[in-house]
């Protein structure tokens, strides 16, 4: 193994030795929180510890073996010997890539689906809510729950200016983070007499939900809380009270809307677990080390302005430019079968990150 995964490793181990110390050292007080987080600290590191502990007895043994090549009457005993943990060293270091390369644990958590209008006006906006409508679908073939945090209708097209939604589900961030980035639409739009295709664009932006107790606090005072009343859909419990939040983070000028509740209490709630997401990924986009491989493998890092994929209704076709892959099955994935778009890229991903850690 490389001398960087083995130092990794070592560090690994080093942190499961001092929680295990703390948690059976009985003259360190600690409370029934810090027993909990300890615990489940532990359990991260564990499997990890576990194989580099065996994978270094096996290095060891190798090494004892290989003295005794050198001796006539031992060689084809060694060579046996030899054999066989060599065959459980690899087996070993296949398990470490697996542990190495599993979900982050972010992938686990659910996340918040936000997509933009972008250029092309009507034909842009209604492609928002086709978009929404395919995210929507494949949200239920996974067995996820699609909850609608905003829309922002576009009354004279027919279409969506924005919408944002929570994905609830097992996994649902792990799947859907490398949908970020922008969606272009090539279609011959019905009001076109001339049979013209006409290019347009969606935005779209993944960010996984931050949990309440992580350090994520932001000052009151970065605030600009403003109350207003929902209109049109999403929007769908129109009403004249003022029940619709829009919170503004002052640092950054992020604005999150959020009105598809009748209590401005439950609103406020929902537009500030979408605020502090937004913030949290704006903050480890600014981590160049953390997200150099993601960069590398969305060739430029997902962000809005960045064309991943293009979708052709007159010929059926979608395309993902970050992989080269094109299939000619599009009205399938516009009814949710994303899997085949999906997995490929995070095929790619695993790929690229095996190589990355083990030079392969």
């Amino acid at each position: 193994m490389k001398s960087s995964i083995i130092k990794k490793l070592q560090y690994i181990k080093n942190k499961y030795d001092n929680i295990q110390s703390k948690l059976l050292n009985s003259s360190v007080s600690l409370d029934t929180n810090q027993i909990s987080h300890l615990r489940k600290e532990l359990a991260k590191v564990s499997t990890l510890s576990y194989l580099f502990s065996k994978w270094r007895r096996i290095v060891k043994e190798i090494d004892s073996i290989k003295i005794l090549l050198n001796d006539q009457e031992m060689k084809d005993m060694a060579e046996k010997e030899l054999r066989i943990f060599q065959m459980e060293k690899r087996n070993i270091e296949n398990k470490i890539k697996f542990s190495l390369i599993s979900e982050d644990i972010e992938d686990k958590r659910n996340c918040f689906l936000e997509i933009k209008a972008g250029t092309g006006g009507k034909e842009a906006s209604i492609f928002v809510g086709e978009l929404f409508r395919m995210y929507s679908k494949y949200s239920e073939i996974c067995g996820w729950k699609t909850e609608i945090i905003s829309m922002q209708v576009r009354n004279q097209y027919g279409g969506y200016k924005e919408i944002v939604a929570k994905i609830l589900g097992k996994n649902s961030y792990g799947k859907l983070k490398f949908e970020s980035g922008g969606h272009r639409v090539q279609r011959i739009p019905e009001t076109e007499s001339q049979g013209r295709i006409h290019t347009s664009s969606c935005m779209v932006a993944v960010f996984a939900e931050v949990e309440r107790r992580e350090i994520y606090k932001i000052r009151s005072s970065d605030l600009r809380i403003d109350k207003f009343r929902s209109s049109g859909a999403g929007g769908q419990h129109v009403n004249t009270t003022d029940s619709a939040i829009r919170i503004t983070h002052i640092p950054t000028k992020i604005v999150v809307e959020c009105q598809d509740e009748r209590s401005q209490h439950k609103n406020k709630s929902k537009a500030l677990s979408v605020l502090l997401a937004r913030i949290k990924s704006l903050e480890e986009k600014k981590n160049q080390k953390k997200h150099s491989l993601e960069k590398k493998i969305l060739f430029g890092s997902g962000e809005r302005s960045d064309r991943i994929r293009t979708y052709n209704f007159h010929k059926n076709r979608i395309t993902d430019h970050r992989i080269n892959l094109t299939l000619y099955k599009l009205s399938e994935i516009m009814n949710g079968n994303l899997d085949m778009l999906i997995d490929p890229i995070l095929k790619r991903y695993r790929d690229e990150k095996i190589s990355s850690l083990f030079g392969e």
